[in-house]
């Protein structure tokens, strides 16, 4: 896990939506004022100062606090703090042109830009921003529970929907009594099972001042086991194994536990390494899939793929897609030859030379061409390149609460258990070692290692059946 909160109470939609404003800006001006009344000579002159300034006015901002996600949107103070930003930079940007001001001073383009620029800017803020974060965002959110009284829950709500921070409410778990309110989904004792039913991201503990310490840190230390993200209201706490940091939201000082990255700059670069790596594969192995495809047909009846749903992400389900490589009745049989599952504790099923696979799965299996499938999982985000292995539903219920947090993130094609034996390591607890020595140790160059070892693998054909 990176250990840098970097990035964890960063707004960037509202940064984006800056860049952009102004971008947007330029192009209208440009395009209304600029094809007559400027040369290149000029755009070469004019481009570098505008863009100056445009990344005075981000910096400006930044340190302003307005791209901080737990500052109150309320628009007066919005539109003040970007104003302010805005005029700094535009005083900059005529300082830059000063020797040459009275060159540009008249003309269309310098006059128009700054004004056009602000109107778009103040459009982003008075509608589009808040269309964004509350719509458009609004189903790739965590999903948050509340732990605390109702009176706590409706006042944090109120401070919360205030500001920047977007989250999934699926409703909030009383101490100790019963609630009839819509809102409403259970007791603290059931912590466990709600996390599982509703696949929570995160915990958000409202702390009463004559809260039981003792008591809430055994529901903290829950959530750090399952590897999902527990924010502690008021007080402070041990983290144990998890990481933290401190932020705020209205009133309410938060200290937050965590287990997986919070760093948004690296996740954000994740995907879309993710995004572009899985492209790149699909086109390359398009030939290879389209001839694997031919062979399974040919060599044993039934569908070219094989299809099952996974547990992925904190409980949540998908449809994996891989080559078939068994027999179509496979399932059926695997009662009967769970006597000879190589895994310790029923966990997993590993079978060496397993009856079920067929001649063509023999082969691609071994040069792990039946996973080529699953980069469509990962272009479309319900799997990563690198993470953890994904796991059945059967076996996810025999999960302790111990083992759940291996599926705190997104699973993977490969991962530190592929590459640390594979096949070869047949004990569930090592493999669970595994993953979570991945979680908290994640980091991109720890993923290109991975990535590395995974294609001298593949060239051994080691640890593959």
């Amino acid at each position: 896990m990176n250990r840098s909160n970097s990035g964890a109470s960063f707004d960037i939609i509202h940064i984006l939506l800056d860049i952009g404003s102004i971008a947007i800006a330029f192009f209208i001006s440009y395009s209304i004022w600029g094809r007559g009344a400027i040369s290149n000579g000029d755009i070469q002159v004019l481009m570098p100062v505008y863009l100056v300034s445009a990344l005075v006015f981000l910096l400006f901002n930044r340190a302003l606090n307005v791209y901080n996600t737990t500052l109150f949107f309320y628009l007066d103070r919005i539109l003040r703090r970007e104003s302010l930003a805005y005029i700094f930079a535009l005083i900059c940007a005529y300082g830059l042109l000063y020797h040459s001001l009275d060159k540009y001073i008249y003309n269309e383009l310098v006059l128009a830009l700054p004004i056009v620029t602000y109107v778009v800017i103040f459009l982003e803020i008075m509608f589009f921003r808040g269309i964004v974060d509350r719509f458009i965002l609004r189903k790739h959110v965590p999903r948050a529970l509340y732990v605390g009284s109702k009176d706590s829950y409706n006042k944090f709500r109120y401070f919360l929907e205030k500001t920047s921070i977007q989250i999934n409410e699926i409703g909030y778990i009383s101490l100790d009594d019963d609630d009839k309110s819509i809102e409403y989904i259970g007791k603290l004792k059931n912590l466990e099972s709600i996390i599982r039913k509703y696949n929570i991201d995160q915990v958000f503990f409202l702390q009463k001042r004559d809260m039981d310490i003792i008591l809430l840190q055994q529901y903290v230390d829950i959530c750090i086991e399952m590897g999902v993200t527990c924010r502690i209201v008021v007080d402070t706490f041990r983290r144990r194994k998890a990481f933290s940091f401190v932020s705020s939201i209205g009133t309410y000082p938060i200290l937050t536990f965590h287990t997986v990255t919070m760093n948004k700059y690296a996740v954000i670069f994740k995907r879309w390494f993710d995004i572009v790596f899985s492209l790149v594969i699909i086109i390359l192995t398009s030939p290879i899939m389209l001839i694997t495809a031919i062979a399974i047909k040919i060599d044993s009846p039934g569908p070219v793929f094989f299809r099952q749903v996974r547990v992925g992400k904190n409980g949540r389900h998908f449809l994996i897609w891989k080559f078939r490589s068994m027999r179509v009745d496979a399932e059926e049989l695997r009662p009967e030859l769970e006597k000879f599952n190589d895994v310790k504790n029923g966990m997993m099923f590993k079978m060496k030379d397993d009856p079920r696979v067929t001649r063509v799965g023999k082969f691609i299996r071994k040069t792990s061409i039946d996973e080529l499938p699953q980069f469509f999982n990962v272009l479309f985000g319900s799997m990563s390149v690198v993470g953890t292995r994904p796991p059945t539903i059967g076996e996810v219920e025999l999960y302790s609460m111990h083992d759940w947090r291996r599926i705190s993130i997104k699973p993977g094609i490969t991962g530190m258990w592929q590459v640390s034996g594979r096949s070869s390591v047949t004990d569930f607890n090592k493999v669970v070692e595994l993953d979570t020595e991945y979680i908290d140790k994640w980091s991109i160059w720890l993923d290109i290692k991975i990535i590395i070892k995974t294609v001298g693998q593949l060239f051994k054909h080691e640890n593959s059946y």
